[in-house]
């Protein structure tokens, strides 16, 4: 089994979009949305929900008035401010770092598992997909990240699928971190800006790092030439392949607002050939043409 994961250094260089595409062209795949706290995979995809789970992330503080002396040690230890004069915790205001529980004399404070989103397994047009939602505010989209993959991963076994897209986070955080460890090469859409170009290279970095190989795909490559040449010259010194460039077209945001791919809703289009010699490029390296 394979598993591509796409992912950006930052948002809005078209990760979505194109993972979306991918899909398109993708013979017998299994998708994952792996942006658990921002996941848009399902606009595109209109997901049929079969199964929908609970996700019980951390904890948050509660003190036992019954217990509590007054002491105010959780106070004095708590250095986010979350537990006030008279012993009540702000469940915003408290980060579920769990000292006070550690510190409480007379353990008095519990420190129940909190319900922060919900896993679902669904059906689409180009195959099964696992996704989430993350609740709003809640942490521990790390370990979300890596229960939607697991999942993706064990339903693909038990349906015979071969190969998984990830639609990865952006950025290099924790979800990152989350989305890459394992996989069989993530390939990093990039944009030709500055923020673009340095996020990129951090994307790459943390990729190299954990050993997985990285490719490049460079979207709305002509509105900056210089530095889209910019970004080649990055990945042919870092021995990062470029599978290839696909220009600025209105008609992504056309298709996304009819809730369809790029290739569904104009599939002779000339972006859309761009995204085919991609995919094309992408099935043809090394790391994808050898099974895990």
């Amino acid at each position: 089994m394979k598993e591509l994961v796409v992912l950006s250094g930052k948002g809005g260089t078209g990760k979505t979009s194109l993972t979306a595409s991918f899909a398109t062209l993708a013979n017998n795949c299994m998708l994952c949305d792996a942006d658990v706290d921002a996941a848009d995979l399902h606009l595109l995809m209109q997901p049929e929900i079969k199964k929908r789970s609970d996700f019980k992330g951390g904890g948050i503080a509660e003190i036992n008035r019954d217990k509590c002396t007054g002491c105010g040690t959780c106070i004095d230890m708590c250095r986010w401010s979350a537990i006030s004069s008279d012993f009540v915790v702000d469940d915003i205001q408290c980060e579920g770092c769990g000292v006070c529980v550690d510190f409480c004399p007379e353990q008095a404070i519990d420190f129940p598992i909190q319900t922060c989103g919900q896993w679902f397994i669904s059906e689409t047009r180009f195959g099964p997909m696992v996704h989430a939602r993350l609740g709003i505010a809640e942490e521990n989209s790390g370990k979300l990240v890596t229960l939607v993959r697991q999942q993706a991963k064990q339903l693909a076994e038990e349906k015979g699928i071969d190969l998984i897209i990830t639609d990865g986070p952006p950025g290099v955080g924790c979800p990152v971190i989350a989305s890459v460890g394992g996989a069989t090469s993530v390939v990093i859409i990039a944009e030709p800006t500055v923020s673009g170009i340095h996020d990129m290279a951090r994307a790459m970095e943390l990729c190299k790092h954990f050993k997985v190989p990285v490719l490049v795909c460079i979207n709305k490559f002509d509105l900056n030439p210089e530095n889209t040449t910019r970004i080649e010259t990055m990945a042919k010194d870092n021995d990062v392949p470029v599978v290839g460039r696909i220009p600025f077209d209105p008609t992504f945001t056309k298709a996304m607002v009819q809730g369809k791919t790029l290739l569904e809703f104009d599939p002779d289009g000339s972006a859309g050939e761009y995204i085919k010699k991609v995919w094309t490029a992408i099935l043809t390296t090394p790391a994808m043409m050898v099974a895990n």
